[in-house]
């Protein structure tokens, strides 16, 4: 039996935290003997993985300026503190402190993953965990293999390093048949009120685009669209997006709904699905909108070509700025026939990504590293 470790800085309530327990909770267990272990506990996903599963943490909860402090230690450092047993396979799993830590292994017979999720665009990005760019490259290079979760996030990530070591592309793992069950319990917070129902899902961050989605519901509002957005996530911009909701009056139109455990419930009984990020992977809340057959809209971001097509034929993607995305949007709000069409076009490309598929794959590239 392979024993793997996948390390994570948390399991909170990010994409990348969530696709991992999609991932490690549908591996095969008669094949490998899996752990995870979290820097940081407290983590809301840590309550869904299953119980063969073996959890760990290093720290009980976040420590404030974490980032700062840990580059007091070496990765070798780090790594001793982290990580207590061999394991044939170890994985980080996502950019920064966990490659890190993952880096500073000294053990010559475990192969070292590095999983990266997010276009870093400069080095100065790349390297913002790390001591300084020499120390990014050497940790990074130090990895047998790189899995990156879209096209995109690959050929940023090889740019910036001028990376020649091995590195490929693998798709986010999402549970496609607990989402289409789940996604037919009901939402009675819903009432047939003749508005149009956009929903958008993720952490409430300043990369996630929220404040100007917001603005773009006042215009719609403004030109007496009858739309609503429901937002699900829970995050530090909650604040100042409830203050601009009380100023601009958008009560009627906008609804911050938190962290929901079942969100596919919410998402798939919406019009559109609407992403306004300013930098994303390979988008999971994107994925499971076009599992449940709701049409997205997205400005363009990593993966979302890859996902809906270089000429829209599966949503629509449009230049990553607010204008453009309002247009988009707009553009499916005028006309019926191109809403059904997507919702249809989603369906079809949702059924791409299922579990059964993405899970093998990974499992067979993890396992070629043992040859």
């Amino acid at each position: 039996m392979v024993k793997v470790l996948f390390l994570i800085h948390d399991l909170g309530a990010g994409g990348a935290e969530k696709v991992l327990v999609n991932l490690v909770n549908n591996m095969d267990c008669n094949q490998f003997e899996i752990h995870v272990t979290a820097l940081f506990g407290g983590g809301i996903n840590e309550q869904f993985l299953k119980p063969n599963i073996h959890f760990h943490t290093v720290w009980a909860k976040e420590v404030p300026g974490n980032s700062k402090w840990m580059k007091l230690f070496s990765p070798q450092q780090l790594h001793k503190k982290c990580v207590t047993e061999h394991f044939d396979i170890e994985v980080s799993y996502l950019e920064g402190p966990s490659a890190r830590v993952i880096s500073g292994c000294t053990d010559k017979t475990t192969k070292l993953v590095s999983w990266i999720h997010v276009e870093q665009h400069t080095m100065k990005a790349l390297a913002a965990s790390f001591r300084n760019f020499k120390e990014a490259s050497l940790c990074y290079n130090a990895f047998h293999q790189t899995v990156c979760v879209s096209e995109y996030v690959c050929n940023d990530f090889c740019s910036i390093l001028s990376f020649d070591k091995p590195c490929t592309v693998l798709y986010n793992t999402v549970e496609s048949d607990k989402i289409l069950t789940e996604a037919f319990e009901p939402v009675p917070e819903f009432v047939d009120d003749g508005m149009t129902r956009l929903v958008a899902v993720g952490t409430l961050k300043q990369p996630k685009g929220y404040m100007r989605l917001l603005k773009i519901i006042k215009r719609l509002r403004d030109e007496w669209y009858p739309v609503h957005l429901y937002v699900l996530g829970i995050g530090p911009l909650q604040q100042e997006m409830e203050a601009y909701i009380c100023q601009n009056e958008l009560h009627k139109n906008v609804t911050l709904l938190g962290y929901q455990t079942n969100p596919y419930k919410y998402v798939s009984k919406c019009d559109m699905f609407v992403c306004a990020s300013f930098a994303e992977g390979f988008s999971t809340a994107a994925t499971e909108a076009l599992i449940v057959g709701t049409p997205v809209c997205t400005v363009d971001v990593s993966g979302m070509k890859e996902m809906l097509g270089n000429n829209n034929e599966y949503g629509i993607v449009t230049e990553n700025n607010e204008e453009a995305l309002f247009r988009g949007m707009k553009r499916l709000l005028d006309d019926a026939d191109l809403l059904a069409y997507y919702r249809n076009q989603a369906k079809i490309r949702g059924n791409t990504f299922r579990t059964e598929e993405t899970v093998r794959a990974i499992e067979r590239k993890l396992l070629e590293l043992l040859v």
